[in-house]
């Protein structure tokens, strides 16, 4: 048995066919992780959806932010955006069971002394910490109240973390560290406007240093190895050996990368001609 992980899809089916094959990957035995973001901007979202739910036996997924988006408008608390490619998914008759698989996605996974999440984890928690809190989200999402959180999960603030948040403001910024957060200070204050490349020097915010979230050397969780995808500029480069980067534009022509967790080993596909 082999477990794979697989950067951001987006849509782009032709592509995680491609590289599945290059690794020869046996679905009776082989297991495939995803970072999240299996939907939205591709060309086949709707049959992106449906390849990997009809083998979620072999398949362990986190929750991007993409996938909250449809989940969102599948509620009928949010309406499509202009660049959403969600339509089909939207019409297709089956898409209940989907959804619902969907919904009871994590928003981090650890196993294999690695931890796989779709953006990030924040300088202030350990890896426990993550996993506690984003248990809040995930009881919210399950729960019967789950278009009440979709709702209110929109937004950019609260941006800075304390123990005394409550209710939707608390949920919302757990959602934003572990599916958006690319740039923050060490102390987590978030900022999320930045999506560009790894710049130097790094900006200043609120008289403090902005850095990419796995750049600063006071974080929590330096130890642990992490798996993430969302952030497409930096092409996966984070000159760390423990903070696997696996979005590496396929939607945006780039290549869609798949990591071999045994080996260490990062296999691409060109997505170019293959979205």
């Amino acid at each position: 048995m082999s477990v794979y992980v697989v950067g951001d899809i987006q849509g782009c089916l032709s592509a995680l066919k491609c590289v599945l094959k290059k690794v020869c990957f046996n679905i009776d035995k082989d297991i495939l992780w995803s970072v999240g973001d299996i939907i939205n901007r591709g060309p086949k979202s709707h049959k992106t959806l449906k390849y990997l739910y009809e083998r979620r036996d072999n398949l362990v997924m986190v929750l991007g932010n993409h996938d909250l988006h449809l989940l969102a408008i599948s509620a009928g608390v949010r309406k499509p955006n202009r660049k959403d490619t969600l339509d089909k998914i939207l019409n297709l008759s089956n898409k209940n069971f989907m959804i619902d698989w969907l919904r009871h996605r994590p928003l981090i996974h650890r196993e294999y002394n690695h931890t796989m999440v779709h953006a990030g984890i924040p300088p202030i928690w350990t890896i426990n910490e993550a996993i506690t809190y984003a248990r809040e989200v995930e009881s919210v999402l399950r729960g019967p109240d789950s278009a009440s959180f979709l709702r209110e999960m929109y937004g950019n603030y609260p941006n800075s973390w304390s123990e005394q948040l409550k209710g939707a403001k608390r949920l919302r910024l757990i959602t934003n560290y572990l599916t958006r957060m690319r740039y923050c200070t060490e102390d987590g204050e978030l900022d999320l406007i930045e999506k560009g490349s790894l710049k130097k020097p790094q900006k200043i915010l609120n008289q403090k240093k902005l850095d990419a979230w796995f750049k600063h050397k006071s974080r929590k969780s330096t130890k642990d190895k992490i798996i993430f995808g969302h952030w497409a500029s930096i092409n996966g480069r984070t000159n760390s050996s423990h903070v696997i980067g696996l979005d590496t534009g396929c939607v945006w022509g780039g290549k869609l990368s798949l990591y071999e967790l045994e080996s260490g080993l990062t296999i691409s596909c060109d997505c170019s001609s293959k979205r």
